[in-house]
C-alpha cells in the first residue's frame, strides 16, 4: 500500500506517494529528478548514494524513503547557498579532487557531515571517517587533502 511521505529536499518541500518501502535514492533519482546520488553498488558499501537526512550522513541506496519522512534531505544539488559554493565544494575543485566525478558527490557530503561533527580532524579522523566512501579513481589523497583544506578554510 502507498503512502505520502513529506521531506524537504534542497530547500523544497515535497510530497511523494509511492511504496514506503523504495529506496529514498531512486525516489530522489527518478521522482525528483536529482541526478546527484549516484546509483553504485546498490548494498550501502560505496557511498556514492550519499545525502544528508537532517545533517547526517545516509546511504540513500539502503534507506526506505519511510525513514525520510519529516526529514530534511540535502543532496549535492542543494549544497551551494546563494551562489556560493560550500567550502568543502571548493576544498574539492582547489585540490583537483574529482577525477571522473562519480564519487565525488557522496564524498563531498560524507566529508561535510564528518566536519560538522569533528572540525579539526585528524589524517586518521578523515581516513576514518572517509571509510564508508570508494573512489574507483583511487583519488584518495587529493580527496584527503581537500577535506584538510576544507576544515582549514573553516578554523579562520
Amino acid at each position: 500500500m502507498d503512502v505520502t511521505v513529506k521531506l524537504t529536499v534542497n530547500g523544497q518541500q515535497k510530497a511523494i506517494t509511492t511504496d514506503p518501502r523504495r529506496s529514498l535514492l531512486d525516489v530522489l533519482r527518478e521522482d525528483l529528478g536529482l541526478t546527484g546520488p549516484k546509483y553504485a553498488c546498490g548494498e550501502g558499501r560505496c557511498g556514492a548514494c550519499s545525502v544528508l537526512m537532517d545533517g547526517k550522513r545516509v546511504l540513500s541506496c539502503v534507506t526506505p524513503v519511510s525513514k525520510a519522512d519529516n526529514t530534511t534531505i540535502v543532496t549535492i544539488e542543494g549544497l551551494a547557498k546563494d551562489g556560493s559554493l560550500h567550502p568543502v565544494q571548493e576544498a574539492f575543485l582547489e585540490e583537483g579532487a574529482a577525477q571522473c566525478g562519480y564519487c565525488t558527490g557522496g564524498m563531498i557530503l560524507t566529508a561535510v557531515a564528518l566536519l560538522q561533527e569533528n572540525p579539526h580532524p585528524t589524517d586518521r579522523d578523515i581516513a576514518e571517517g572517509m571509510n564508508g566512501n570508494i573512489c574507483r579513481c583511487n583519488g584518495y589523497p587529493k580527496i584527503h587533502g581537500a577535506i584538510r583544506r576544507a576544515a582549514e578554510k573553516t578554523k579562520r
